[in-house]
């Protein structure tokens, strides 16, 4: 049986100072004693679309059809923190998109047939334009917790440029996952 590769389709955020607030707003968030696992400053990313498990003879293939999506570099603006499904049952910690959001589903709505043409699935939570900076790993001071991203609502992270779309690799291993790039496509760079 080949190797089964778990990947995924993001925009890194290689901003230094918008790593350096959301490591900030991390700060905050541990201080309400909330049963946090934070998401390494390395890790940051904007999933355009999750894969799951491919072969490795599927990684030019996908990066093809990365190829035949069309969209110039733009800004995307991080501000304000909430939760995935809501605040009072959270699962995942989220930084907001504010500006780029348009831009962002432009590129997954492109993706999305080029991808049931290789066979995949269409995908069934739809996109949502976030970044997970923590999962919740237990319901302890979840109170706190939500209190805190309601007084965040409007926390500024900054503005990154989207330039590079890039096919990442899920390697997990206990102590998180580690991620890499198998190939990118970066249109007028």
């Amino acid at each position: 049986m080949p190797e089964m590769i778990r990947s995924f389709i993001a925009f890194d955020i290689e901003s230094v100072s918008v790593l350096e607030n959301i490591t900030r707003m991390q700060k905050v968030l541990a201080e309400t004693g909330a049963d946090l696992k934070f998401v390494e400053p390395q890790n940051i990313h904007v999933t355009v679309r999750f894969l799951g498990n491919i072969t490795p003879n599927m990684v030019d293939k996908i990066h093809g059809q990365m190829q035949k999506i069309q969209f110039t570099p733009f800004d995307v603006k991080l501000q304000g923190v909430g939760a995935f499904p809501n605040l009072r049952y959270p699962k995942v910690v989220w930084a907001g998109i504010r500006e780029g959001a348009n831009q962002l589903r432009g590129i997954f709505d492109q993706l999305e047939p080029q991808l049931r043409g290789l066979g995949f699935a269409p995908d069934s939570k739809g996109f949502s334009p976030h970044l997970t900076i923590a999962r919740v790993k237990s319901g302890r001071n979840k109170v706190e917790l939500a209190k805190c991203l309601q007084e965040n609502v409007n926390f500024e992270f900054g503005i990154v440029k989207a330039n590079c779309l890039r096919l990442k690799r899920s390697d997990l291993t206990p102590k998180g996952p580690i991620y890499s790039t198998l190939r990118e496509y970066c249109p007028q760079k």
